[in-house]
């Protein structure tokens, strides 16, 4: 159920983290990869950790915000390959900025980025995958499309909110059609920019850590399986499915504490002539 092999997958932010993870997960299951990164070079590196796999990898320096260039990048894949199974729509940039400080058009660069961008993926992938009767598009979006963030990212989470409810109406629309939807939502993964954050405010690694009862951040290779599972014939019947990557984060009460965190367990014996509630 798993095999991919003769397949063909666009990925976008294949560069580095969650793009590169899913385009080796992919790979390795026998996926013809189709990369796509402003960073040509870093989506070529992800390219030849490939090559062991006898996969084809075709690199684009697509601007994934511009509706044009998607529109060319397509029509490469169509001559590459000529079909497209399975979307991989990851690549995005958000922008920091309290609410009372960010400029309109910082708010519309980021709904370029991720949700005009993150559609106009999907339109192209999901026309052709139509016209085969098949495939399969994986959203990446963020804990912050159903819970509120703070620290400056109102920007992020209302687009990171669109991209939620464009997943499940895709899916509405076209699932009957053979082409299916989903979202995975990550809570934080280490990556470049998350690490540049966390050089420059010691402390914020532990503030997170204090809502992940796993007791770690996210690693770029957790959505491996997931990538898998939702491009293979496992997953033929979930769609429109908004999957946490979280490391239990939204299943936590705002007030609880992760057991690894718990200083002290007391344990009792509720009696019926003392009980203790």
């Amino acid at each position: 159920m798993f095999d991919l092999k003769d397949r063909v997958a666009v990925v976008s932010g294949a560069a580095q983290g969650l793009g590169q993870a899913t385009a080796i997960a992919l790979a390795q299951a026998g996926c013809h990869l189709v990369l796509v990164d402003r960073n040509l070079a870093g989506a070529q590196r992800t390219a030849a950790q490939t090559i062991n796999f006898g996969v084809r990898a075709i690199c684009r320096d697509t601007n994934v915000s511009d509706p044009v260039a998607i529109g060319e990048l397509f029509e490469h894949v169509d001559r590459d390959f000529g079909r497209v199974d399975f979307l991989g729509n990851i690549a995005g940039d958000g922008i920091l900025a309290k609410p009372e400080e960010l400029k309109i058009q910082e708010l519309q660069q980021v709904l370029n980025n991720l949700v005009i961008g993150r559609f106009c993926m999907c339109q192209e992938a999901g026309k052709r995958m139509l016209a085969q009767g098949r495939g399969s598009i994986m959203n990446i979006g963020s804990l912050a499309s159903t819970t509120a963030l703070g620290r400056g990212h109102i920007a992020y989470s209302m687009a990171m909110g669109a991209v939620i409810q464009m997943t499940r109406e895709l899916s509405t629309e076209w699932s009957h059609r053979g082409v299916r939807v989903n979202a995975v939502l990550p809570a934080q993964v280490v990556n470049p920019s998350l690490e540049a954050r966390m050089a420059d405010d010691p402390a914020l690694e532990g503030r997170f850590l204090k809502g992940i009862p796993i007791g770690r951040l996210g690693q770029p290779r957790d959505i491996m399986g997931l990538a898998l599972l939702l491009a293979s014939d496992a997953s033929e019947w979930i769609t429109g499915a908004i999957i946490p990557m979280d490391g239990g984060n939204l299943a936590m009460n705002a007030g609880g504490t992760p057991g690894h965190q718990t200083a002290a367990v007391q344990s009792f014996r509720a009696e019926p002539s003392n009980p203790r509630v």
